[in-house]
């Protein structure tokens, strides 16, 4: 609060000028949520419903200001302006003959679909270890993510296979086999490439597909001009090139990226020798047919590969009374492949303006394979417990050497081909939409992984040291878990939707309803699933205040990929079924001025009621399905977020999400011991079971009680060149899975996750910096260098934990912490 506090206050003494003025198009009509920013500081904001803006800027420098909007040429006009100084500038901005209509409804303010949308230059200015554009939507309300290694995120009470991801209309996949983030390597979206983001956190339209939390639909740029970027940091490099070729008939968009995250892993408590090799190739290419068709082609191939020679580890566990110190060392190694290709081909026809018409081929396929062999040697101390000791906190006792071995050659290859077409139809005051998809799965999975913990009578079940009785128990000696097994799996779907959306404008307002149904037909159970949509948007006229009020909701089946038939052993369910959810949303965006300065209020309230619903548990990043069992389920919550100018002239927010989300697994038990007390499922003696008692409603593995990010941003009075970017996040504990249950029974919280990651930068080039002829120089219109500090605070999270067994035949938590404090330093270079 003291750093908000002294930004505002610093920011009211800056030398500052006023542009403003109006926004329209080629007839003369307001142009509502235009862009308006100053290239290379992000100074701006959006117009309001009648195209007007006022932007405070500095004086006495020469900046460039650009107008944009999606479907419209940007424009960009030079100005300087002395001390106090207003200039009005009004705008123009001509519509592009390629961009969808249908693209430009979703930025109106009175959309019903309660997409937000989001800055795509932002995402390659945050302090990331992770993808540029996952990082900006994890500080939205409702989006939790405890893990900066991943770009995986949660979204109301959901988990990472509920979320939708769209590239130009293409859906994406998430890996499968990744168990943890510092395996997952490069997202697919490549920020340098992105020219616009919108994200829903539910109640999404009919036109997006059937997973039941979040969409997060990706544009890439179609590019006007030649230009590049050159991205070096000390977690790898990214380089990217755009242009167009005889007069933009034909326009290429090339991105490449590299990542190694050994310096920050070589800082976390498991030693070893870490080596993670990221890299991935993008094309976009467009070819103008004619002044009526367009053809386009996405490419993608990335080629992950995580190596691991562990050598030892260090923590604490165990409780107040018995504190205990793990040490552990490490012989074999882990080696994670993971290679993925997608090749997409559209074809658009537009015949006139009201018509668009789109056809599009895909191909995704993707080969994991996860192989390791290793032995952890560990041995328990305990540790002084008395306070005032000279020897607190220092292990005065030593015990036994237990092993743990772990075993896997799994891999993974799936292939899905996707032939789509989708119109659009606009015609006043309705805008059409249609869809039909038909898809192929190829699946060839095999598993083949084993556990075991062996001691002699240290860690295994050891019966009691009586000189003449003889036990009626006696223990075994076997594997904590064996799954083998091999799937192969041919699957044809189909789906399809049809929504239509009607604008009523009066007096008192405007109106927007939308409505929708899809229907989609799984091949692997042979079943149709159907699913209304309706979302209706109000705008009072209000000349005082402006605010937005929206109510949404509807039907979502999302069935199963692959991962969610499949058993934890590795078999799979033949009667597998589609998970619904039945969602209603309700909320408004209020914008209102502080300090003189524009802000937007946006609160949204949702209940969320789900059936057949697939326990899960998580480890890390890896969901493992019980997938013969279902549950019902419920999430409700409240999200809030204040999204202006903190500090004059530049955009930051802060979001808050309150949620609570519980399911009751049909047939679940736990075990009672003759006391009353409940015994493990694995080793107990059945006589020493007296009954069973039903779980019944439990909290979700993704409930979090509370979160709360801040994205902010700053610059230095009077050296605007400097600047500053910081994210911060907070979130109460997930829940903890009991170790070796038939049944998610959660029964206590992983701590609280707390993480800031802050980014200083310097610009050295900038639009308005001059060169001589022969100076290199002259063709880079930006470059900055920056330091980003990762976990400034540095707090050790837990991510996951590591269950061995102690002498008394008790299994410990051992956590496994993500990264510490890590310095990244950044070039960046654009042309």
């Amino acid at each position: 609060m003291l750093l908000l506090a002294s930004t505002v206050l610093r920011a009211q003494q800056l030398p500052i000028a006023t542009v403003y003025g109006k926004v329209t198009d080629e007839h003369n009509h307001p142009i509502e949520m235009a862009t308006v920013v100053v290239l290379d500081l992000l100074v701006g904001q959006t117009t309001d419903s009648r195209g007007t803006y006022e932007l405070s800027v500095l004086s006495d420098t020469t900046l460039v200001i650009s107008f944009s909007f999606v479907g419209y040429e940007q424009k960009q006009v030079p100005v300087r302006l002395k001390k106090g100084e207003k200039r009005k500038i009004d705008v123009t901005l001509k519509p592009t003959a390629t961009d969808l209509p249908d693209v430009i409804i979703s930025d109106r303010a009175t959309d019903a679909s309660s997409l937000t949308r989001l800055n795509a230059k932002q995402a390659t200015l945050l302090p990331s270890m992770g993808g540029g554009v996952e990082t900006l939507v994890k500080t939205l309300p409702g989006v939790v993510s405890n893990n900066e290694l991943s770009s995986q995120y949660r979204v109301r009470g959901g988990n990472f296979d509920e979320n939708l991801i769209y590239v130009n209309g293409i859906e994406i996949y998430r890996p499968f086999l990744v168990g943890s983030g510092q395996q997952e390597g490069l997202s697919f979206v490549n920020s340098q490439l992105v020219s616009n983001i919108e994200f829903s956190a539910g109640g999404f339209a009919a036109e997006y597909g059937d997973k039941m939390s979040s969409v997060l639909d990706v544009t890439y740029k179609r590019p006007r001009e030649t230009a590049g970027s050159l991205n070096v940091s000390l977690l790898g490099a990214e380089a990217h090139v755009e242009g167009t070729i005889g007069k933009d008939k034909f326009s290429y968009l090339l991105g490449a990226r590299y990542k190694n995250t050994s310096l920050a892993l070589g800082l976390m408590d498991t030693k070893g020798d870490y080596r993670p090799v990221f890299t991935d190739v993008q094309a976009l290419l467009n070819y103008s047919l004619g002044p009526k068709w367009d053809l386009s082609f996405l490419g993608y191939y990335s080629k992950n590969r995580y190596m691991l020679v562990p050598q030892s580890a260090k923590t604490n566990t165990g409780t107040i009374n018995m504190a205990l110190q793990l040490n552990v060392y490490f012989e074999g190694q882990e080696i994670d492949d993971y290679t993925t290709g997608l090749g997409a081909l559209t074809l658009s026809y537009k015949p006139n303006n009201n018509l668009n018409l789109k056809w599009i081929a895909s191909a995704y396929s993707a080969f994991e394979t996860e192989n390791y062999d290793v032995q952890g040697q560990y041995f328990f101390g305990q540790r002084n417990t008395s306070f005032g000791s000279d020897s607190f906190g220092e292990v005065i006792e030593n015990h036994e050497v237990g092993t743990q071995i772990k075993h896997a050659r799994n891999s993974f290859y799936a292939q899905v081909y996707n032939f789509d077409h989708k119109g659009l139809y606009a015609f006043d005051p309705c805008l059409l939409k249609w869809g039909v998809r038909f898809q192929h799965q190829e699946i060839d999975d095999i598993v083949d992984e084993w556990q075991v913990m062996d001691s002699a009578g240290y860690n295994l079940p050891q019966p009691p040291d009586i000189v003449g009785v003889y036990p009626d128990i006696l223990p075994e000696i076997g594997m904590d878990f064996t799954h083998k097994s091999r799937n192969r799996l041919s699957i044809n779907n189909v789906d399809g939707y049809v929504q239509n959306s009607w604008t009523i404008q009066k007096e008192k307002g405007e109106m927007v309803i939308t409505g929708g149904v899809r229907a989609n037909y799984w091949g692997y159970n042979r079943k149709v699933y159907v699913s209304p949509r309706a979302g209706i948007a109000y705008k009072p006229e209000n000349e005082k205040r402006e605010v937005v009020y929206r109510l949404s909701g509807g039907v979502y089946n999302q069935t199963p990929f692959y991962r969610e038939i499949r058993n934890l052993e590795g078999t799979l369910y033949k009667d597998a079924t589609a998970q619904r959810s039945y969602q209603v949303v309700v909320g408004n965006d209020f914008k209102f001025r502080a300090w003189n300065r524009p802000f937007i209020l946006t609160t949204e309230a949702y209940f969320k009621y789900f059936t057949h619903v697939i326990p899960y548990d998580v480890d890390n990043v890896r969901i493992r399905y019980y997938a013969d069992q279902s549950a019902r389920a419920y999430a409700t919550g409240l999200d809030l977020k204040v999204n202006g100018e903190f500090v004059k002239g530049i955009d930051s927010w802060a979001s808050l999400s309150i949620m609570n989300t519980k399911e009751d697994i049909r047939g679940d038990y736990c075990l009672l011991g003759v006391n009353g007390d409940t015994l493990p499922f694995y080793y107990h003696n059945d006589a020493d079971v007296a009954d069973t008692l039903a779980l019944g409603w439990h909290v979700r593995p993704s409930n979090q009680l509370v979160s709360f990010s801040l994205f902010f941003q700053d610059y230095i009075p009077f050296a605007p060149t400097w600047r500053v970017n910081m994210t911060l996040n907070f979130g109460t504990g997930f829940p903890v899975n009991a170790n070796n249950s038939d049944f998610y029974a959660p029964y206590r919280n992983y701590p609280p996750y707390r993480r800031v990651d802050i980014g200083f930068s310097k610009q050295l080039i900038h639009e308005g910096s001059s060169f001589s002829k022969g100076n290199p120089l002259r063709y880079i219109k930006n470059m900055y260098v920056s330091v980003d500090v990762f976990n400034l605070l540095n707090i050790n999270n837990t991510v996951s934990y590591l269950w061995v067994k102690y002498i008394d035949n008790r299994y410990y938590s051992v956590n496994n912490y993500l990264t510490p404090r890590y310095v990244n330093v950044k070039l960046v270079m654009e042309f």
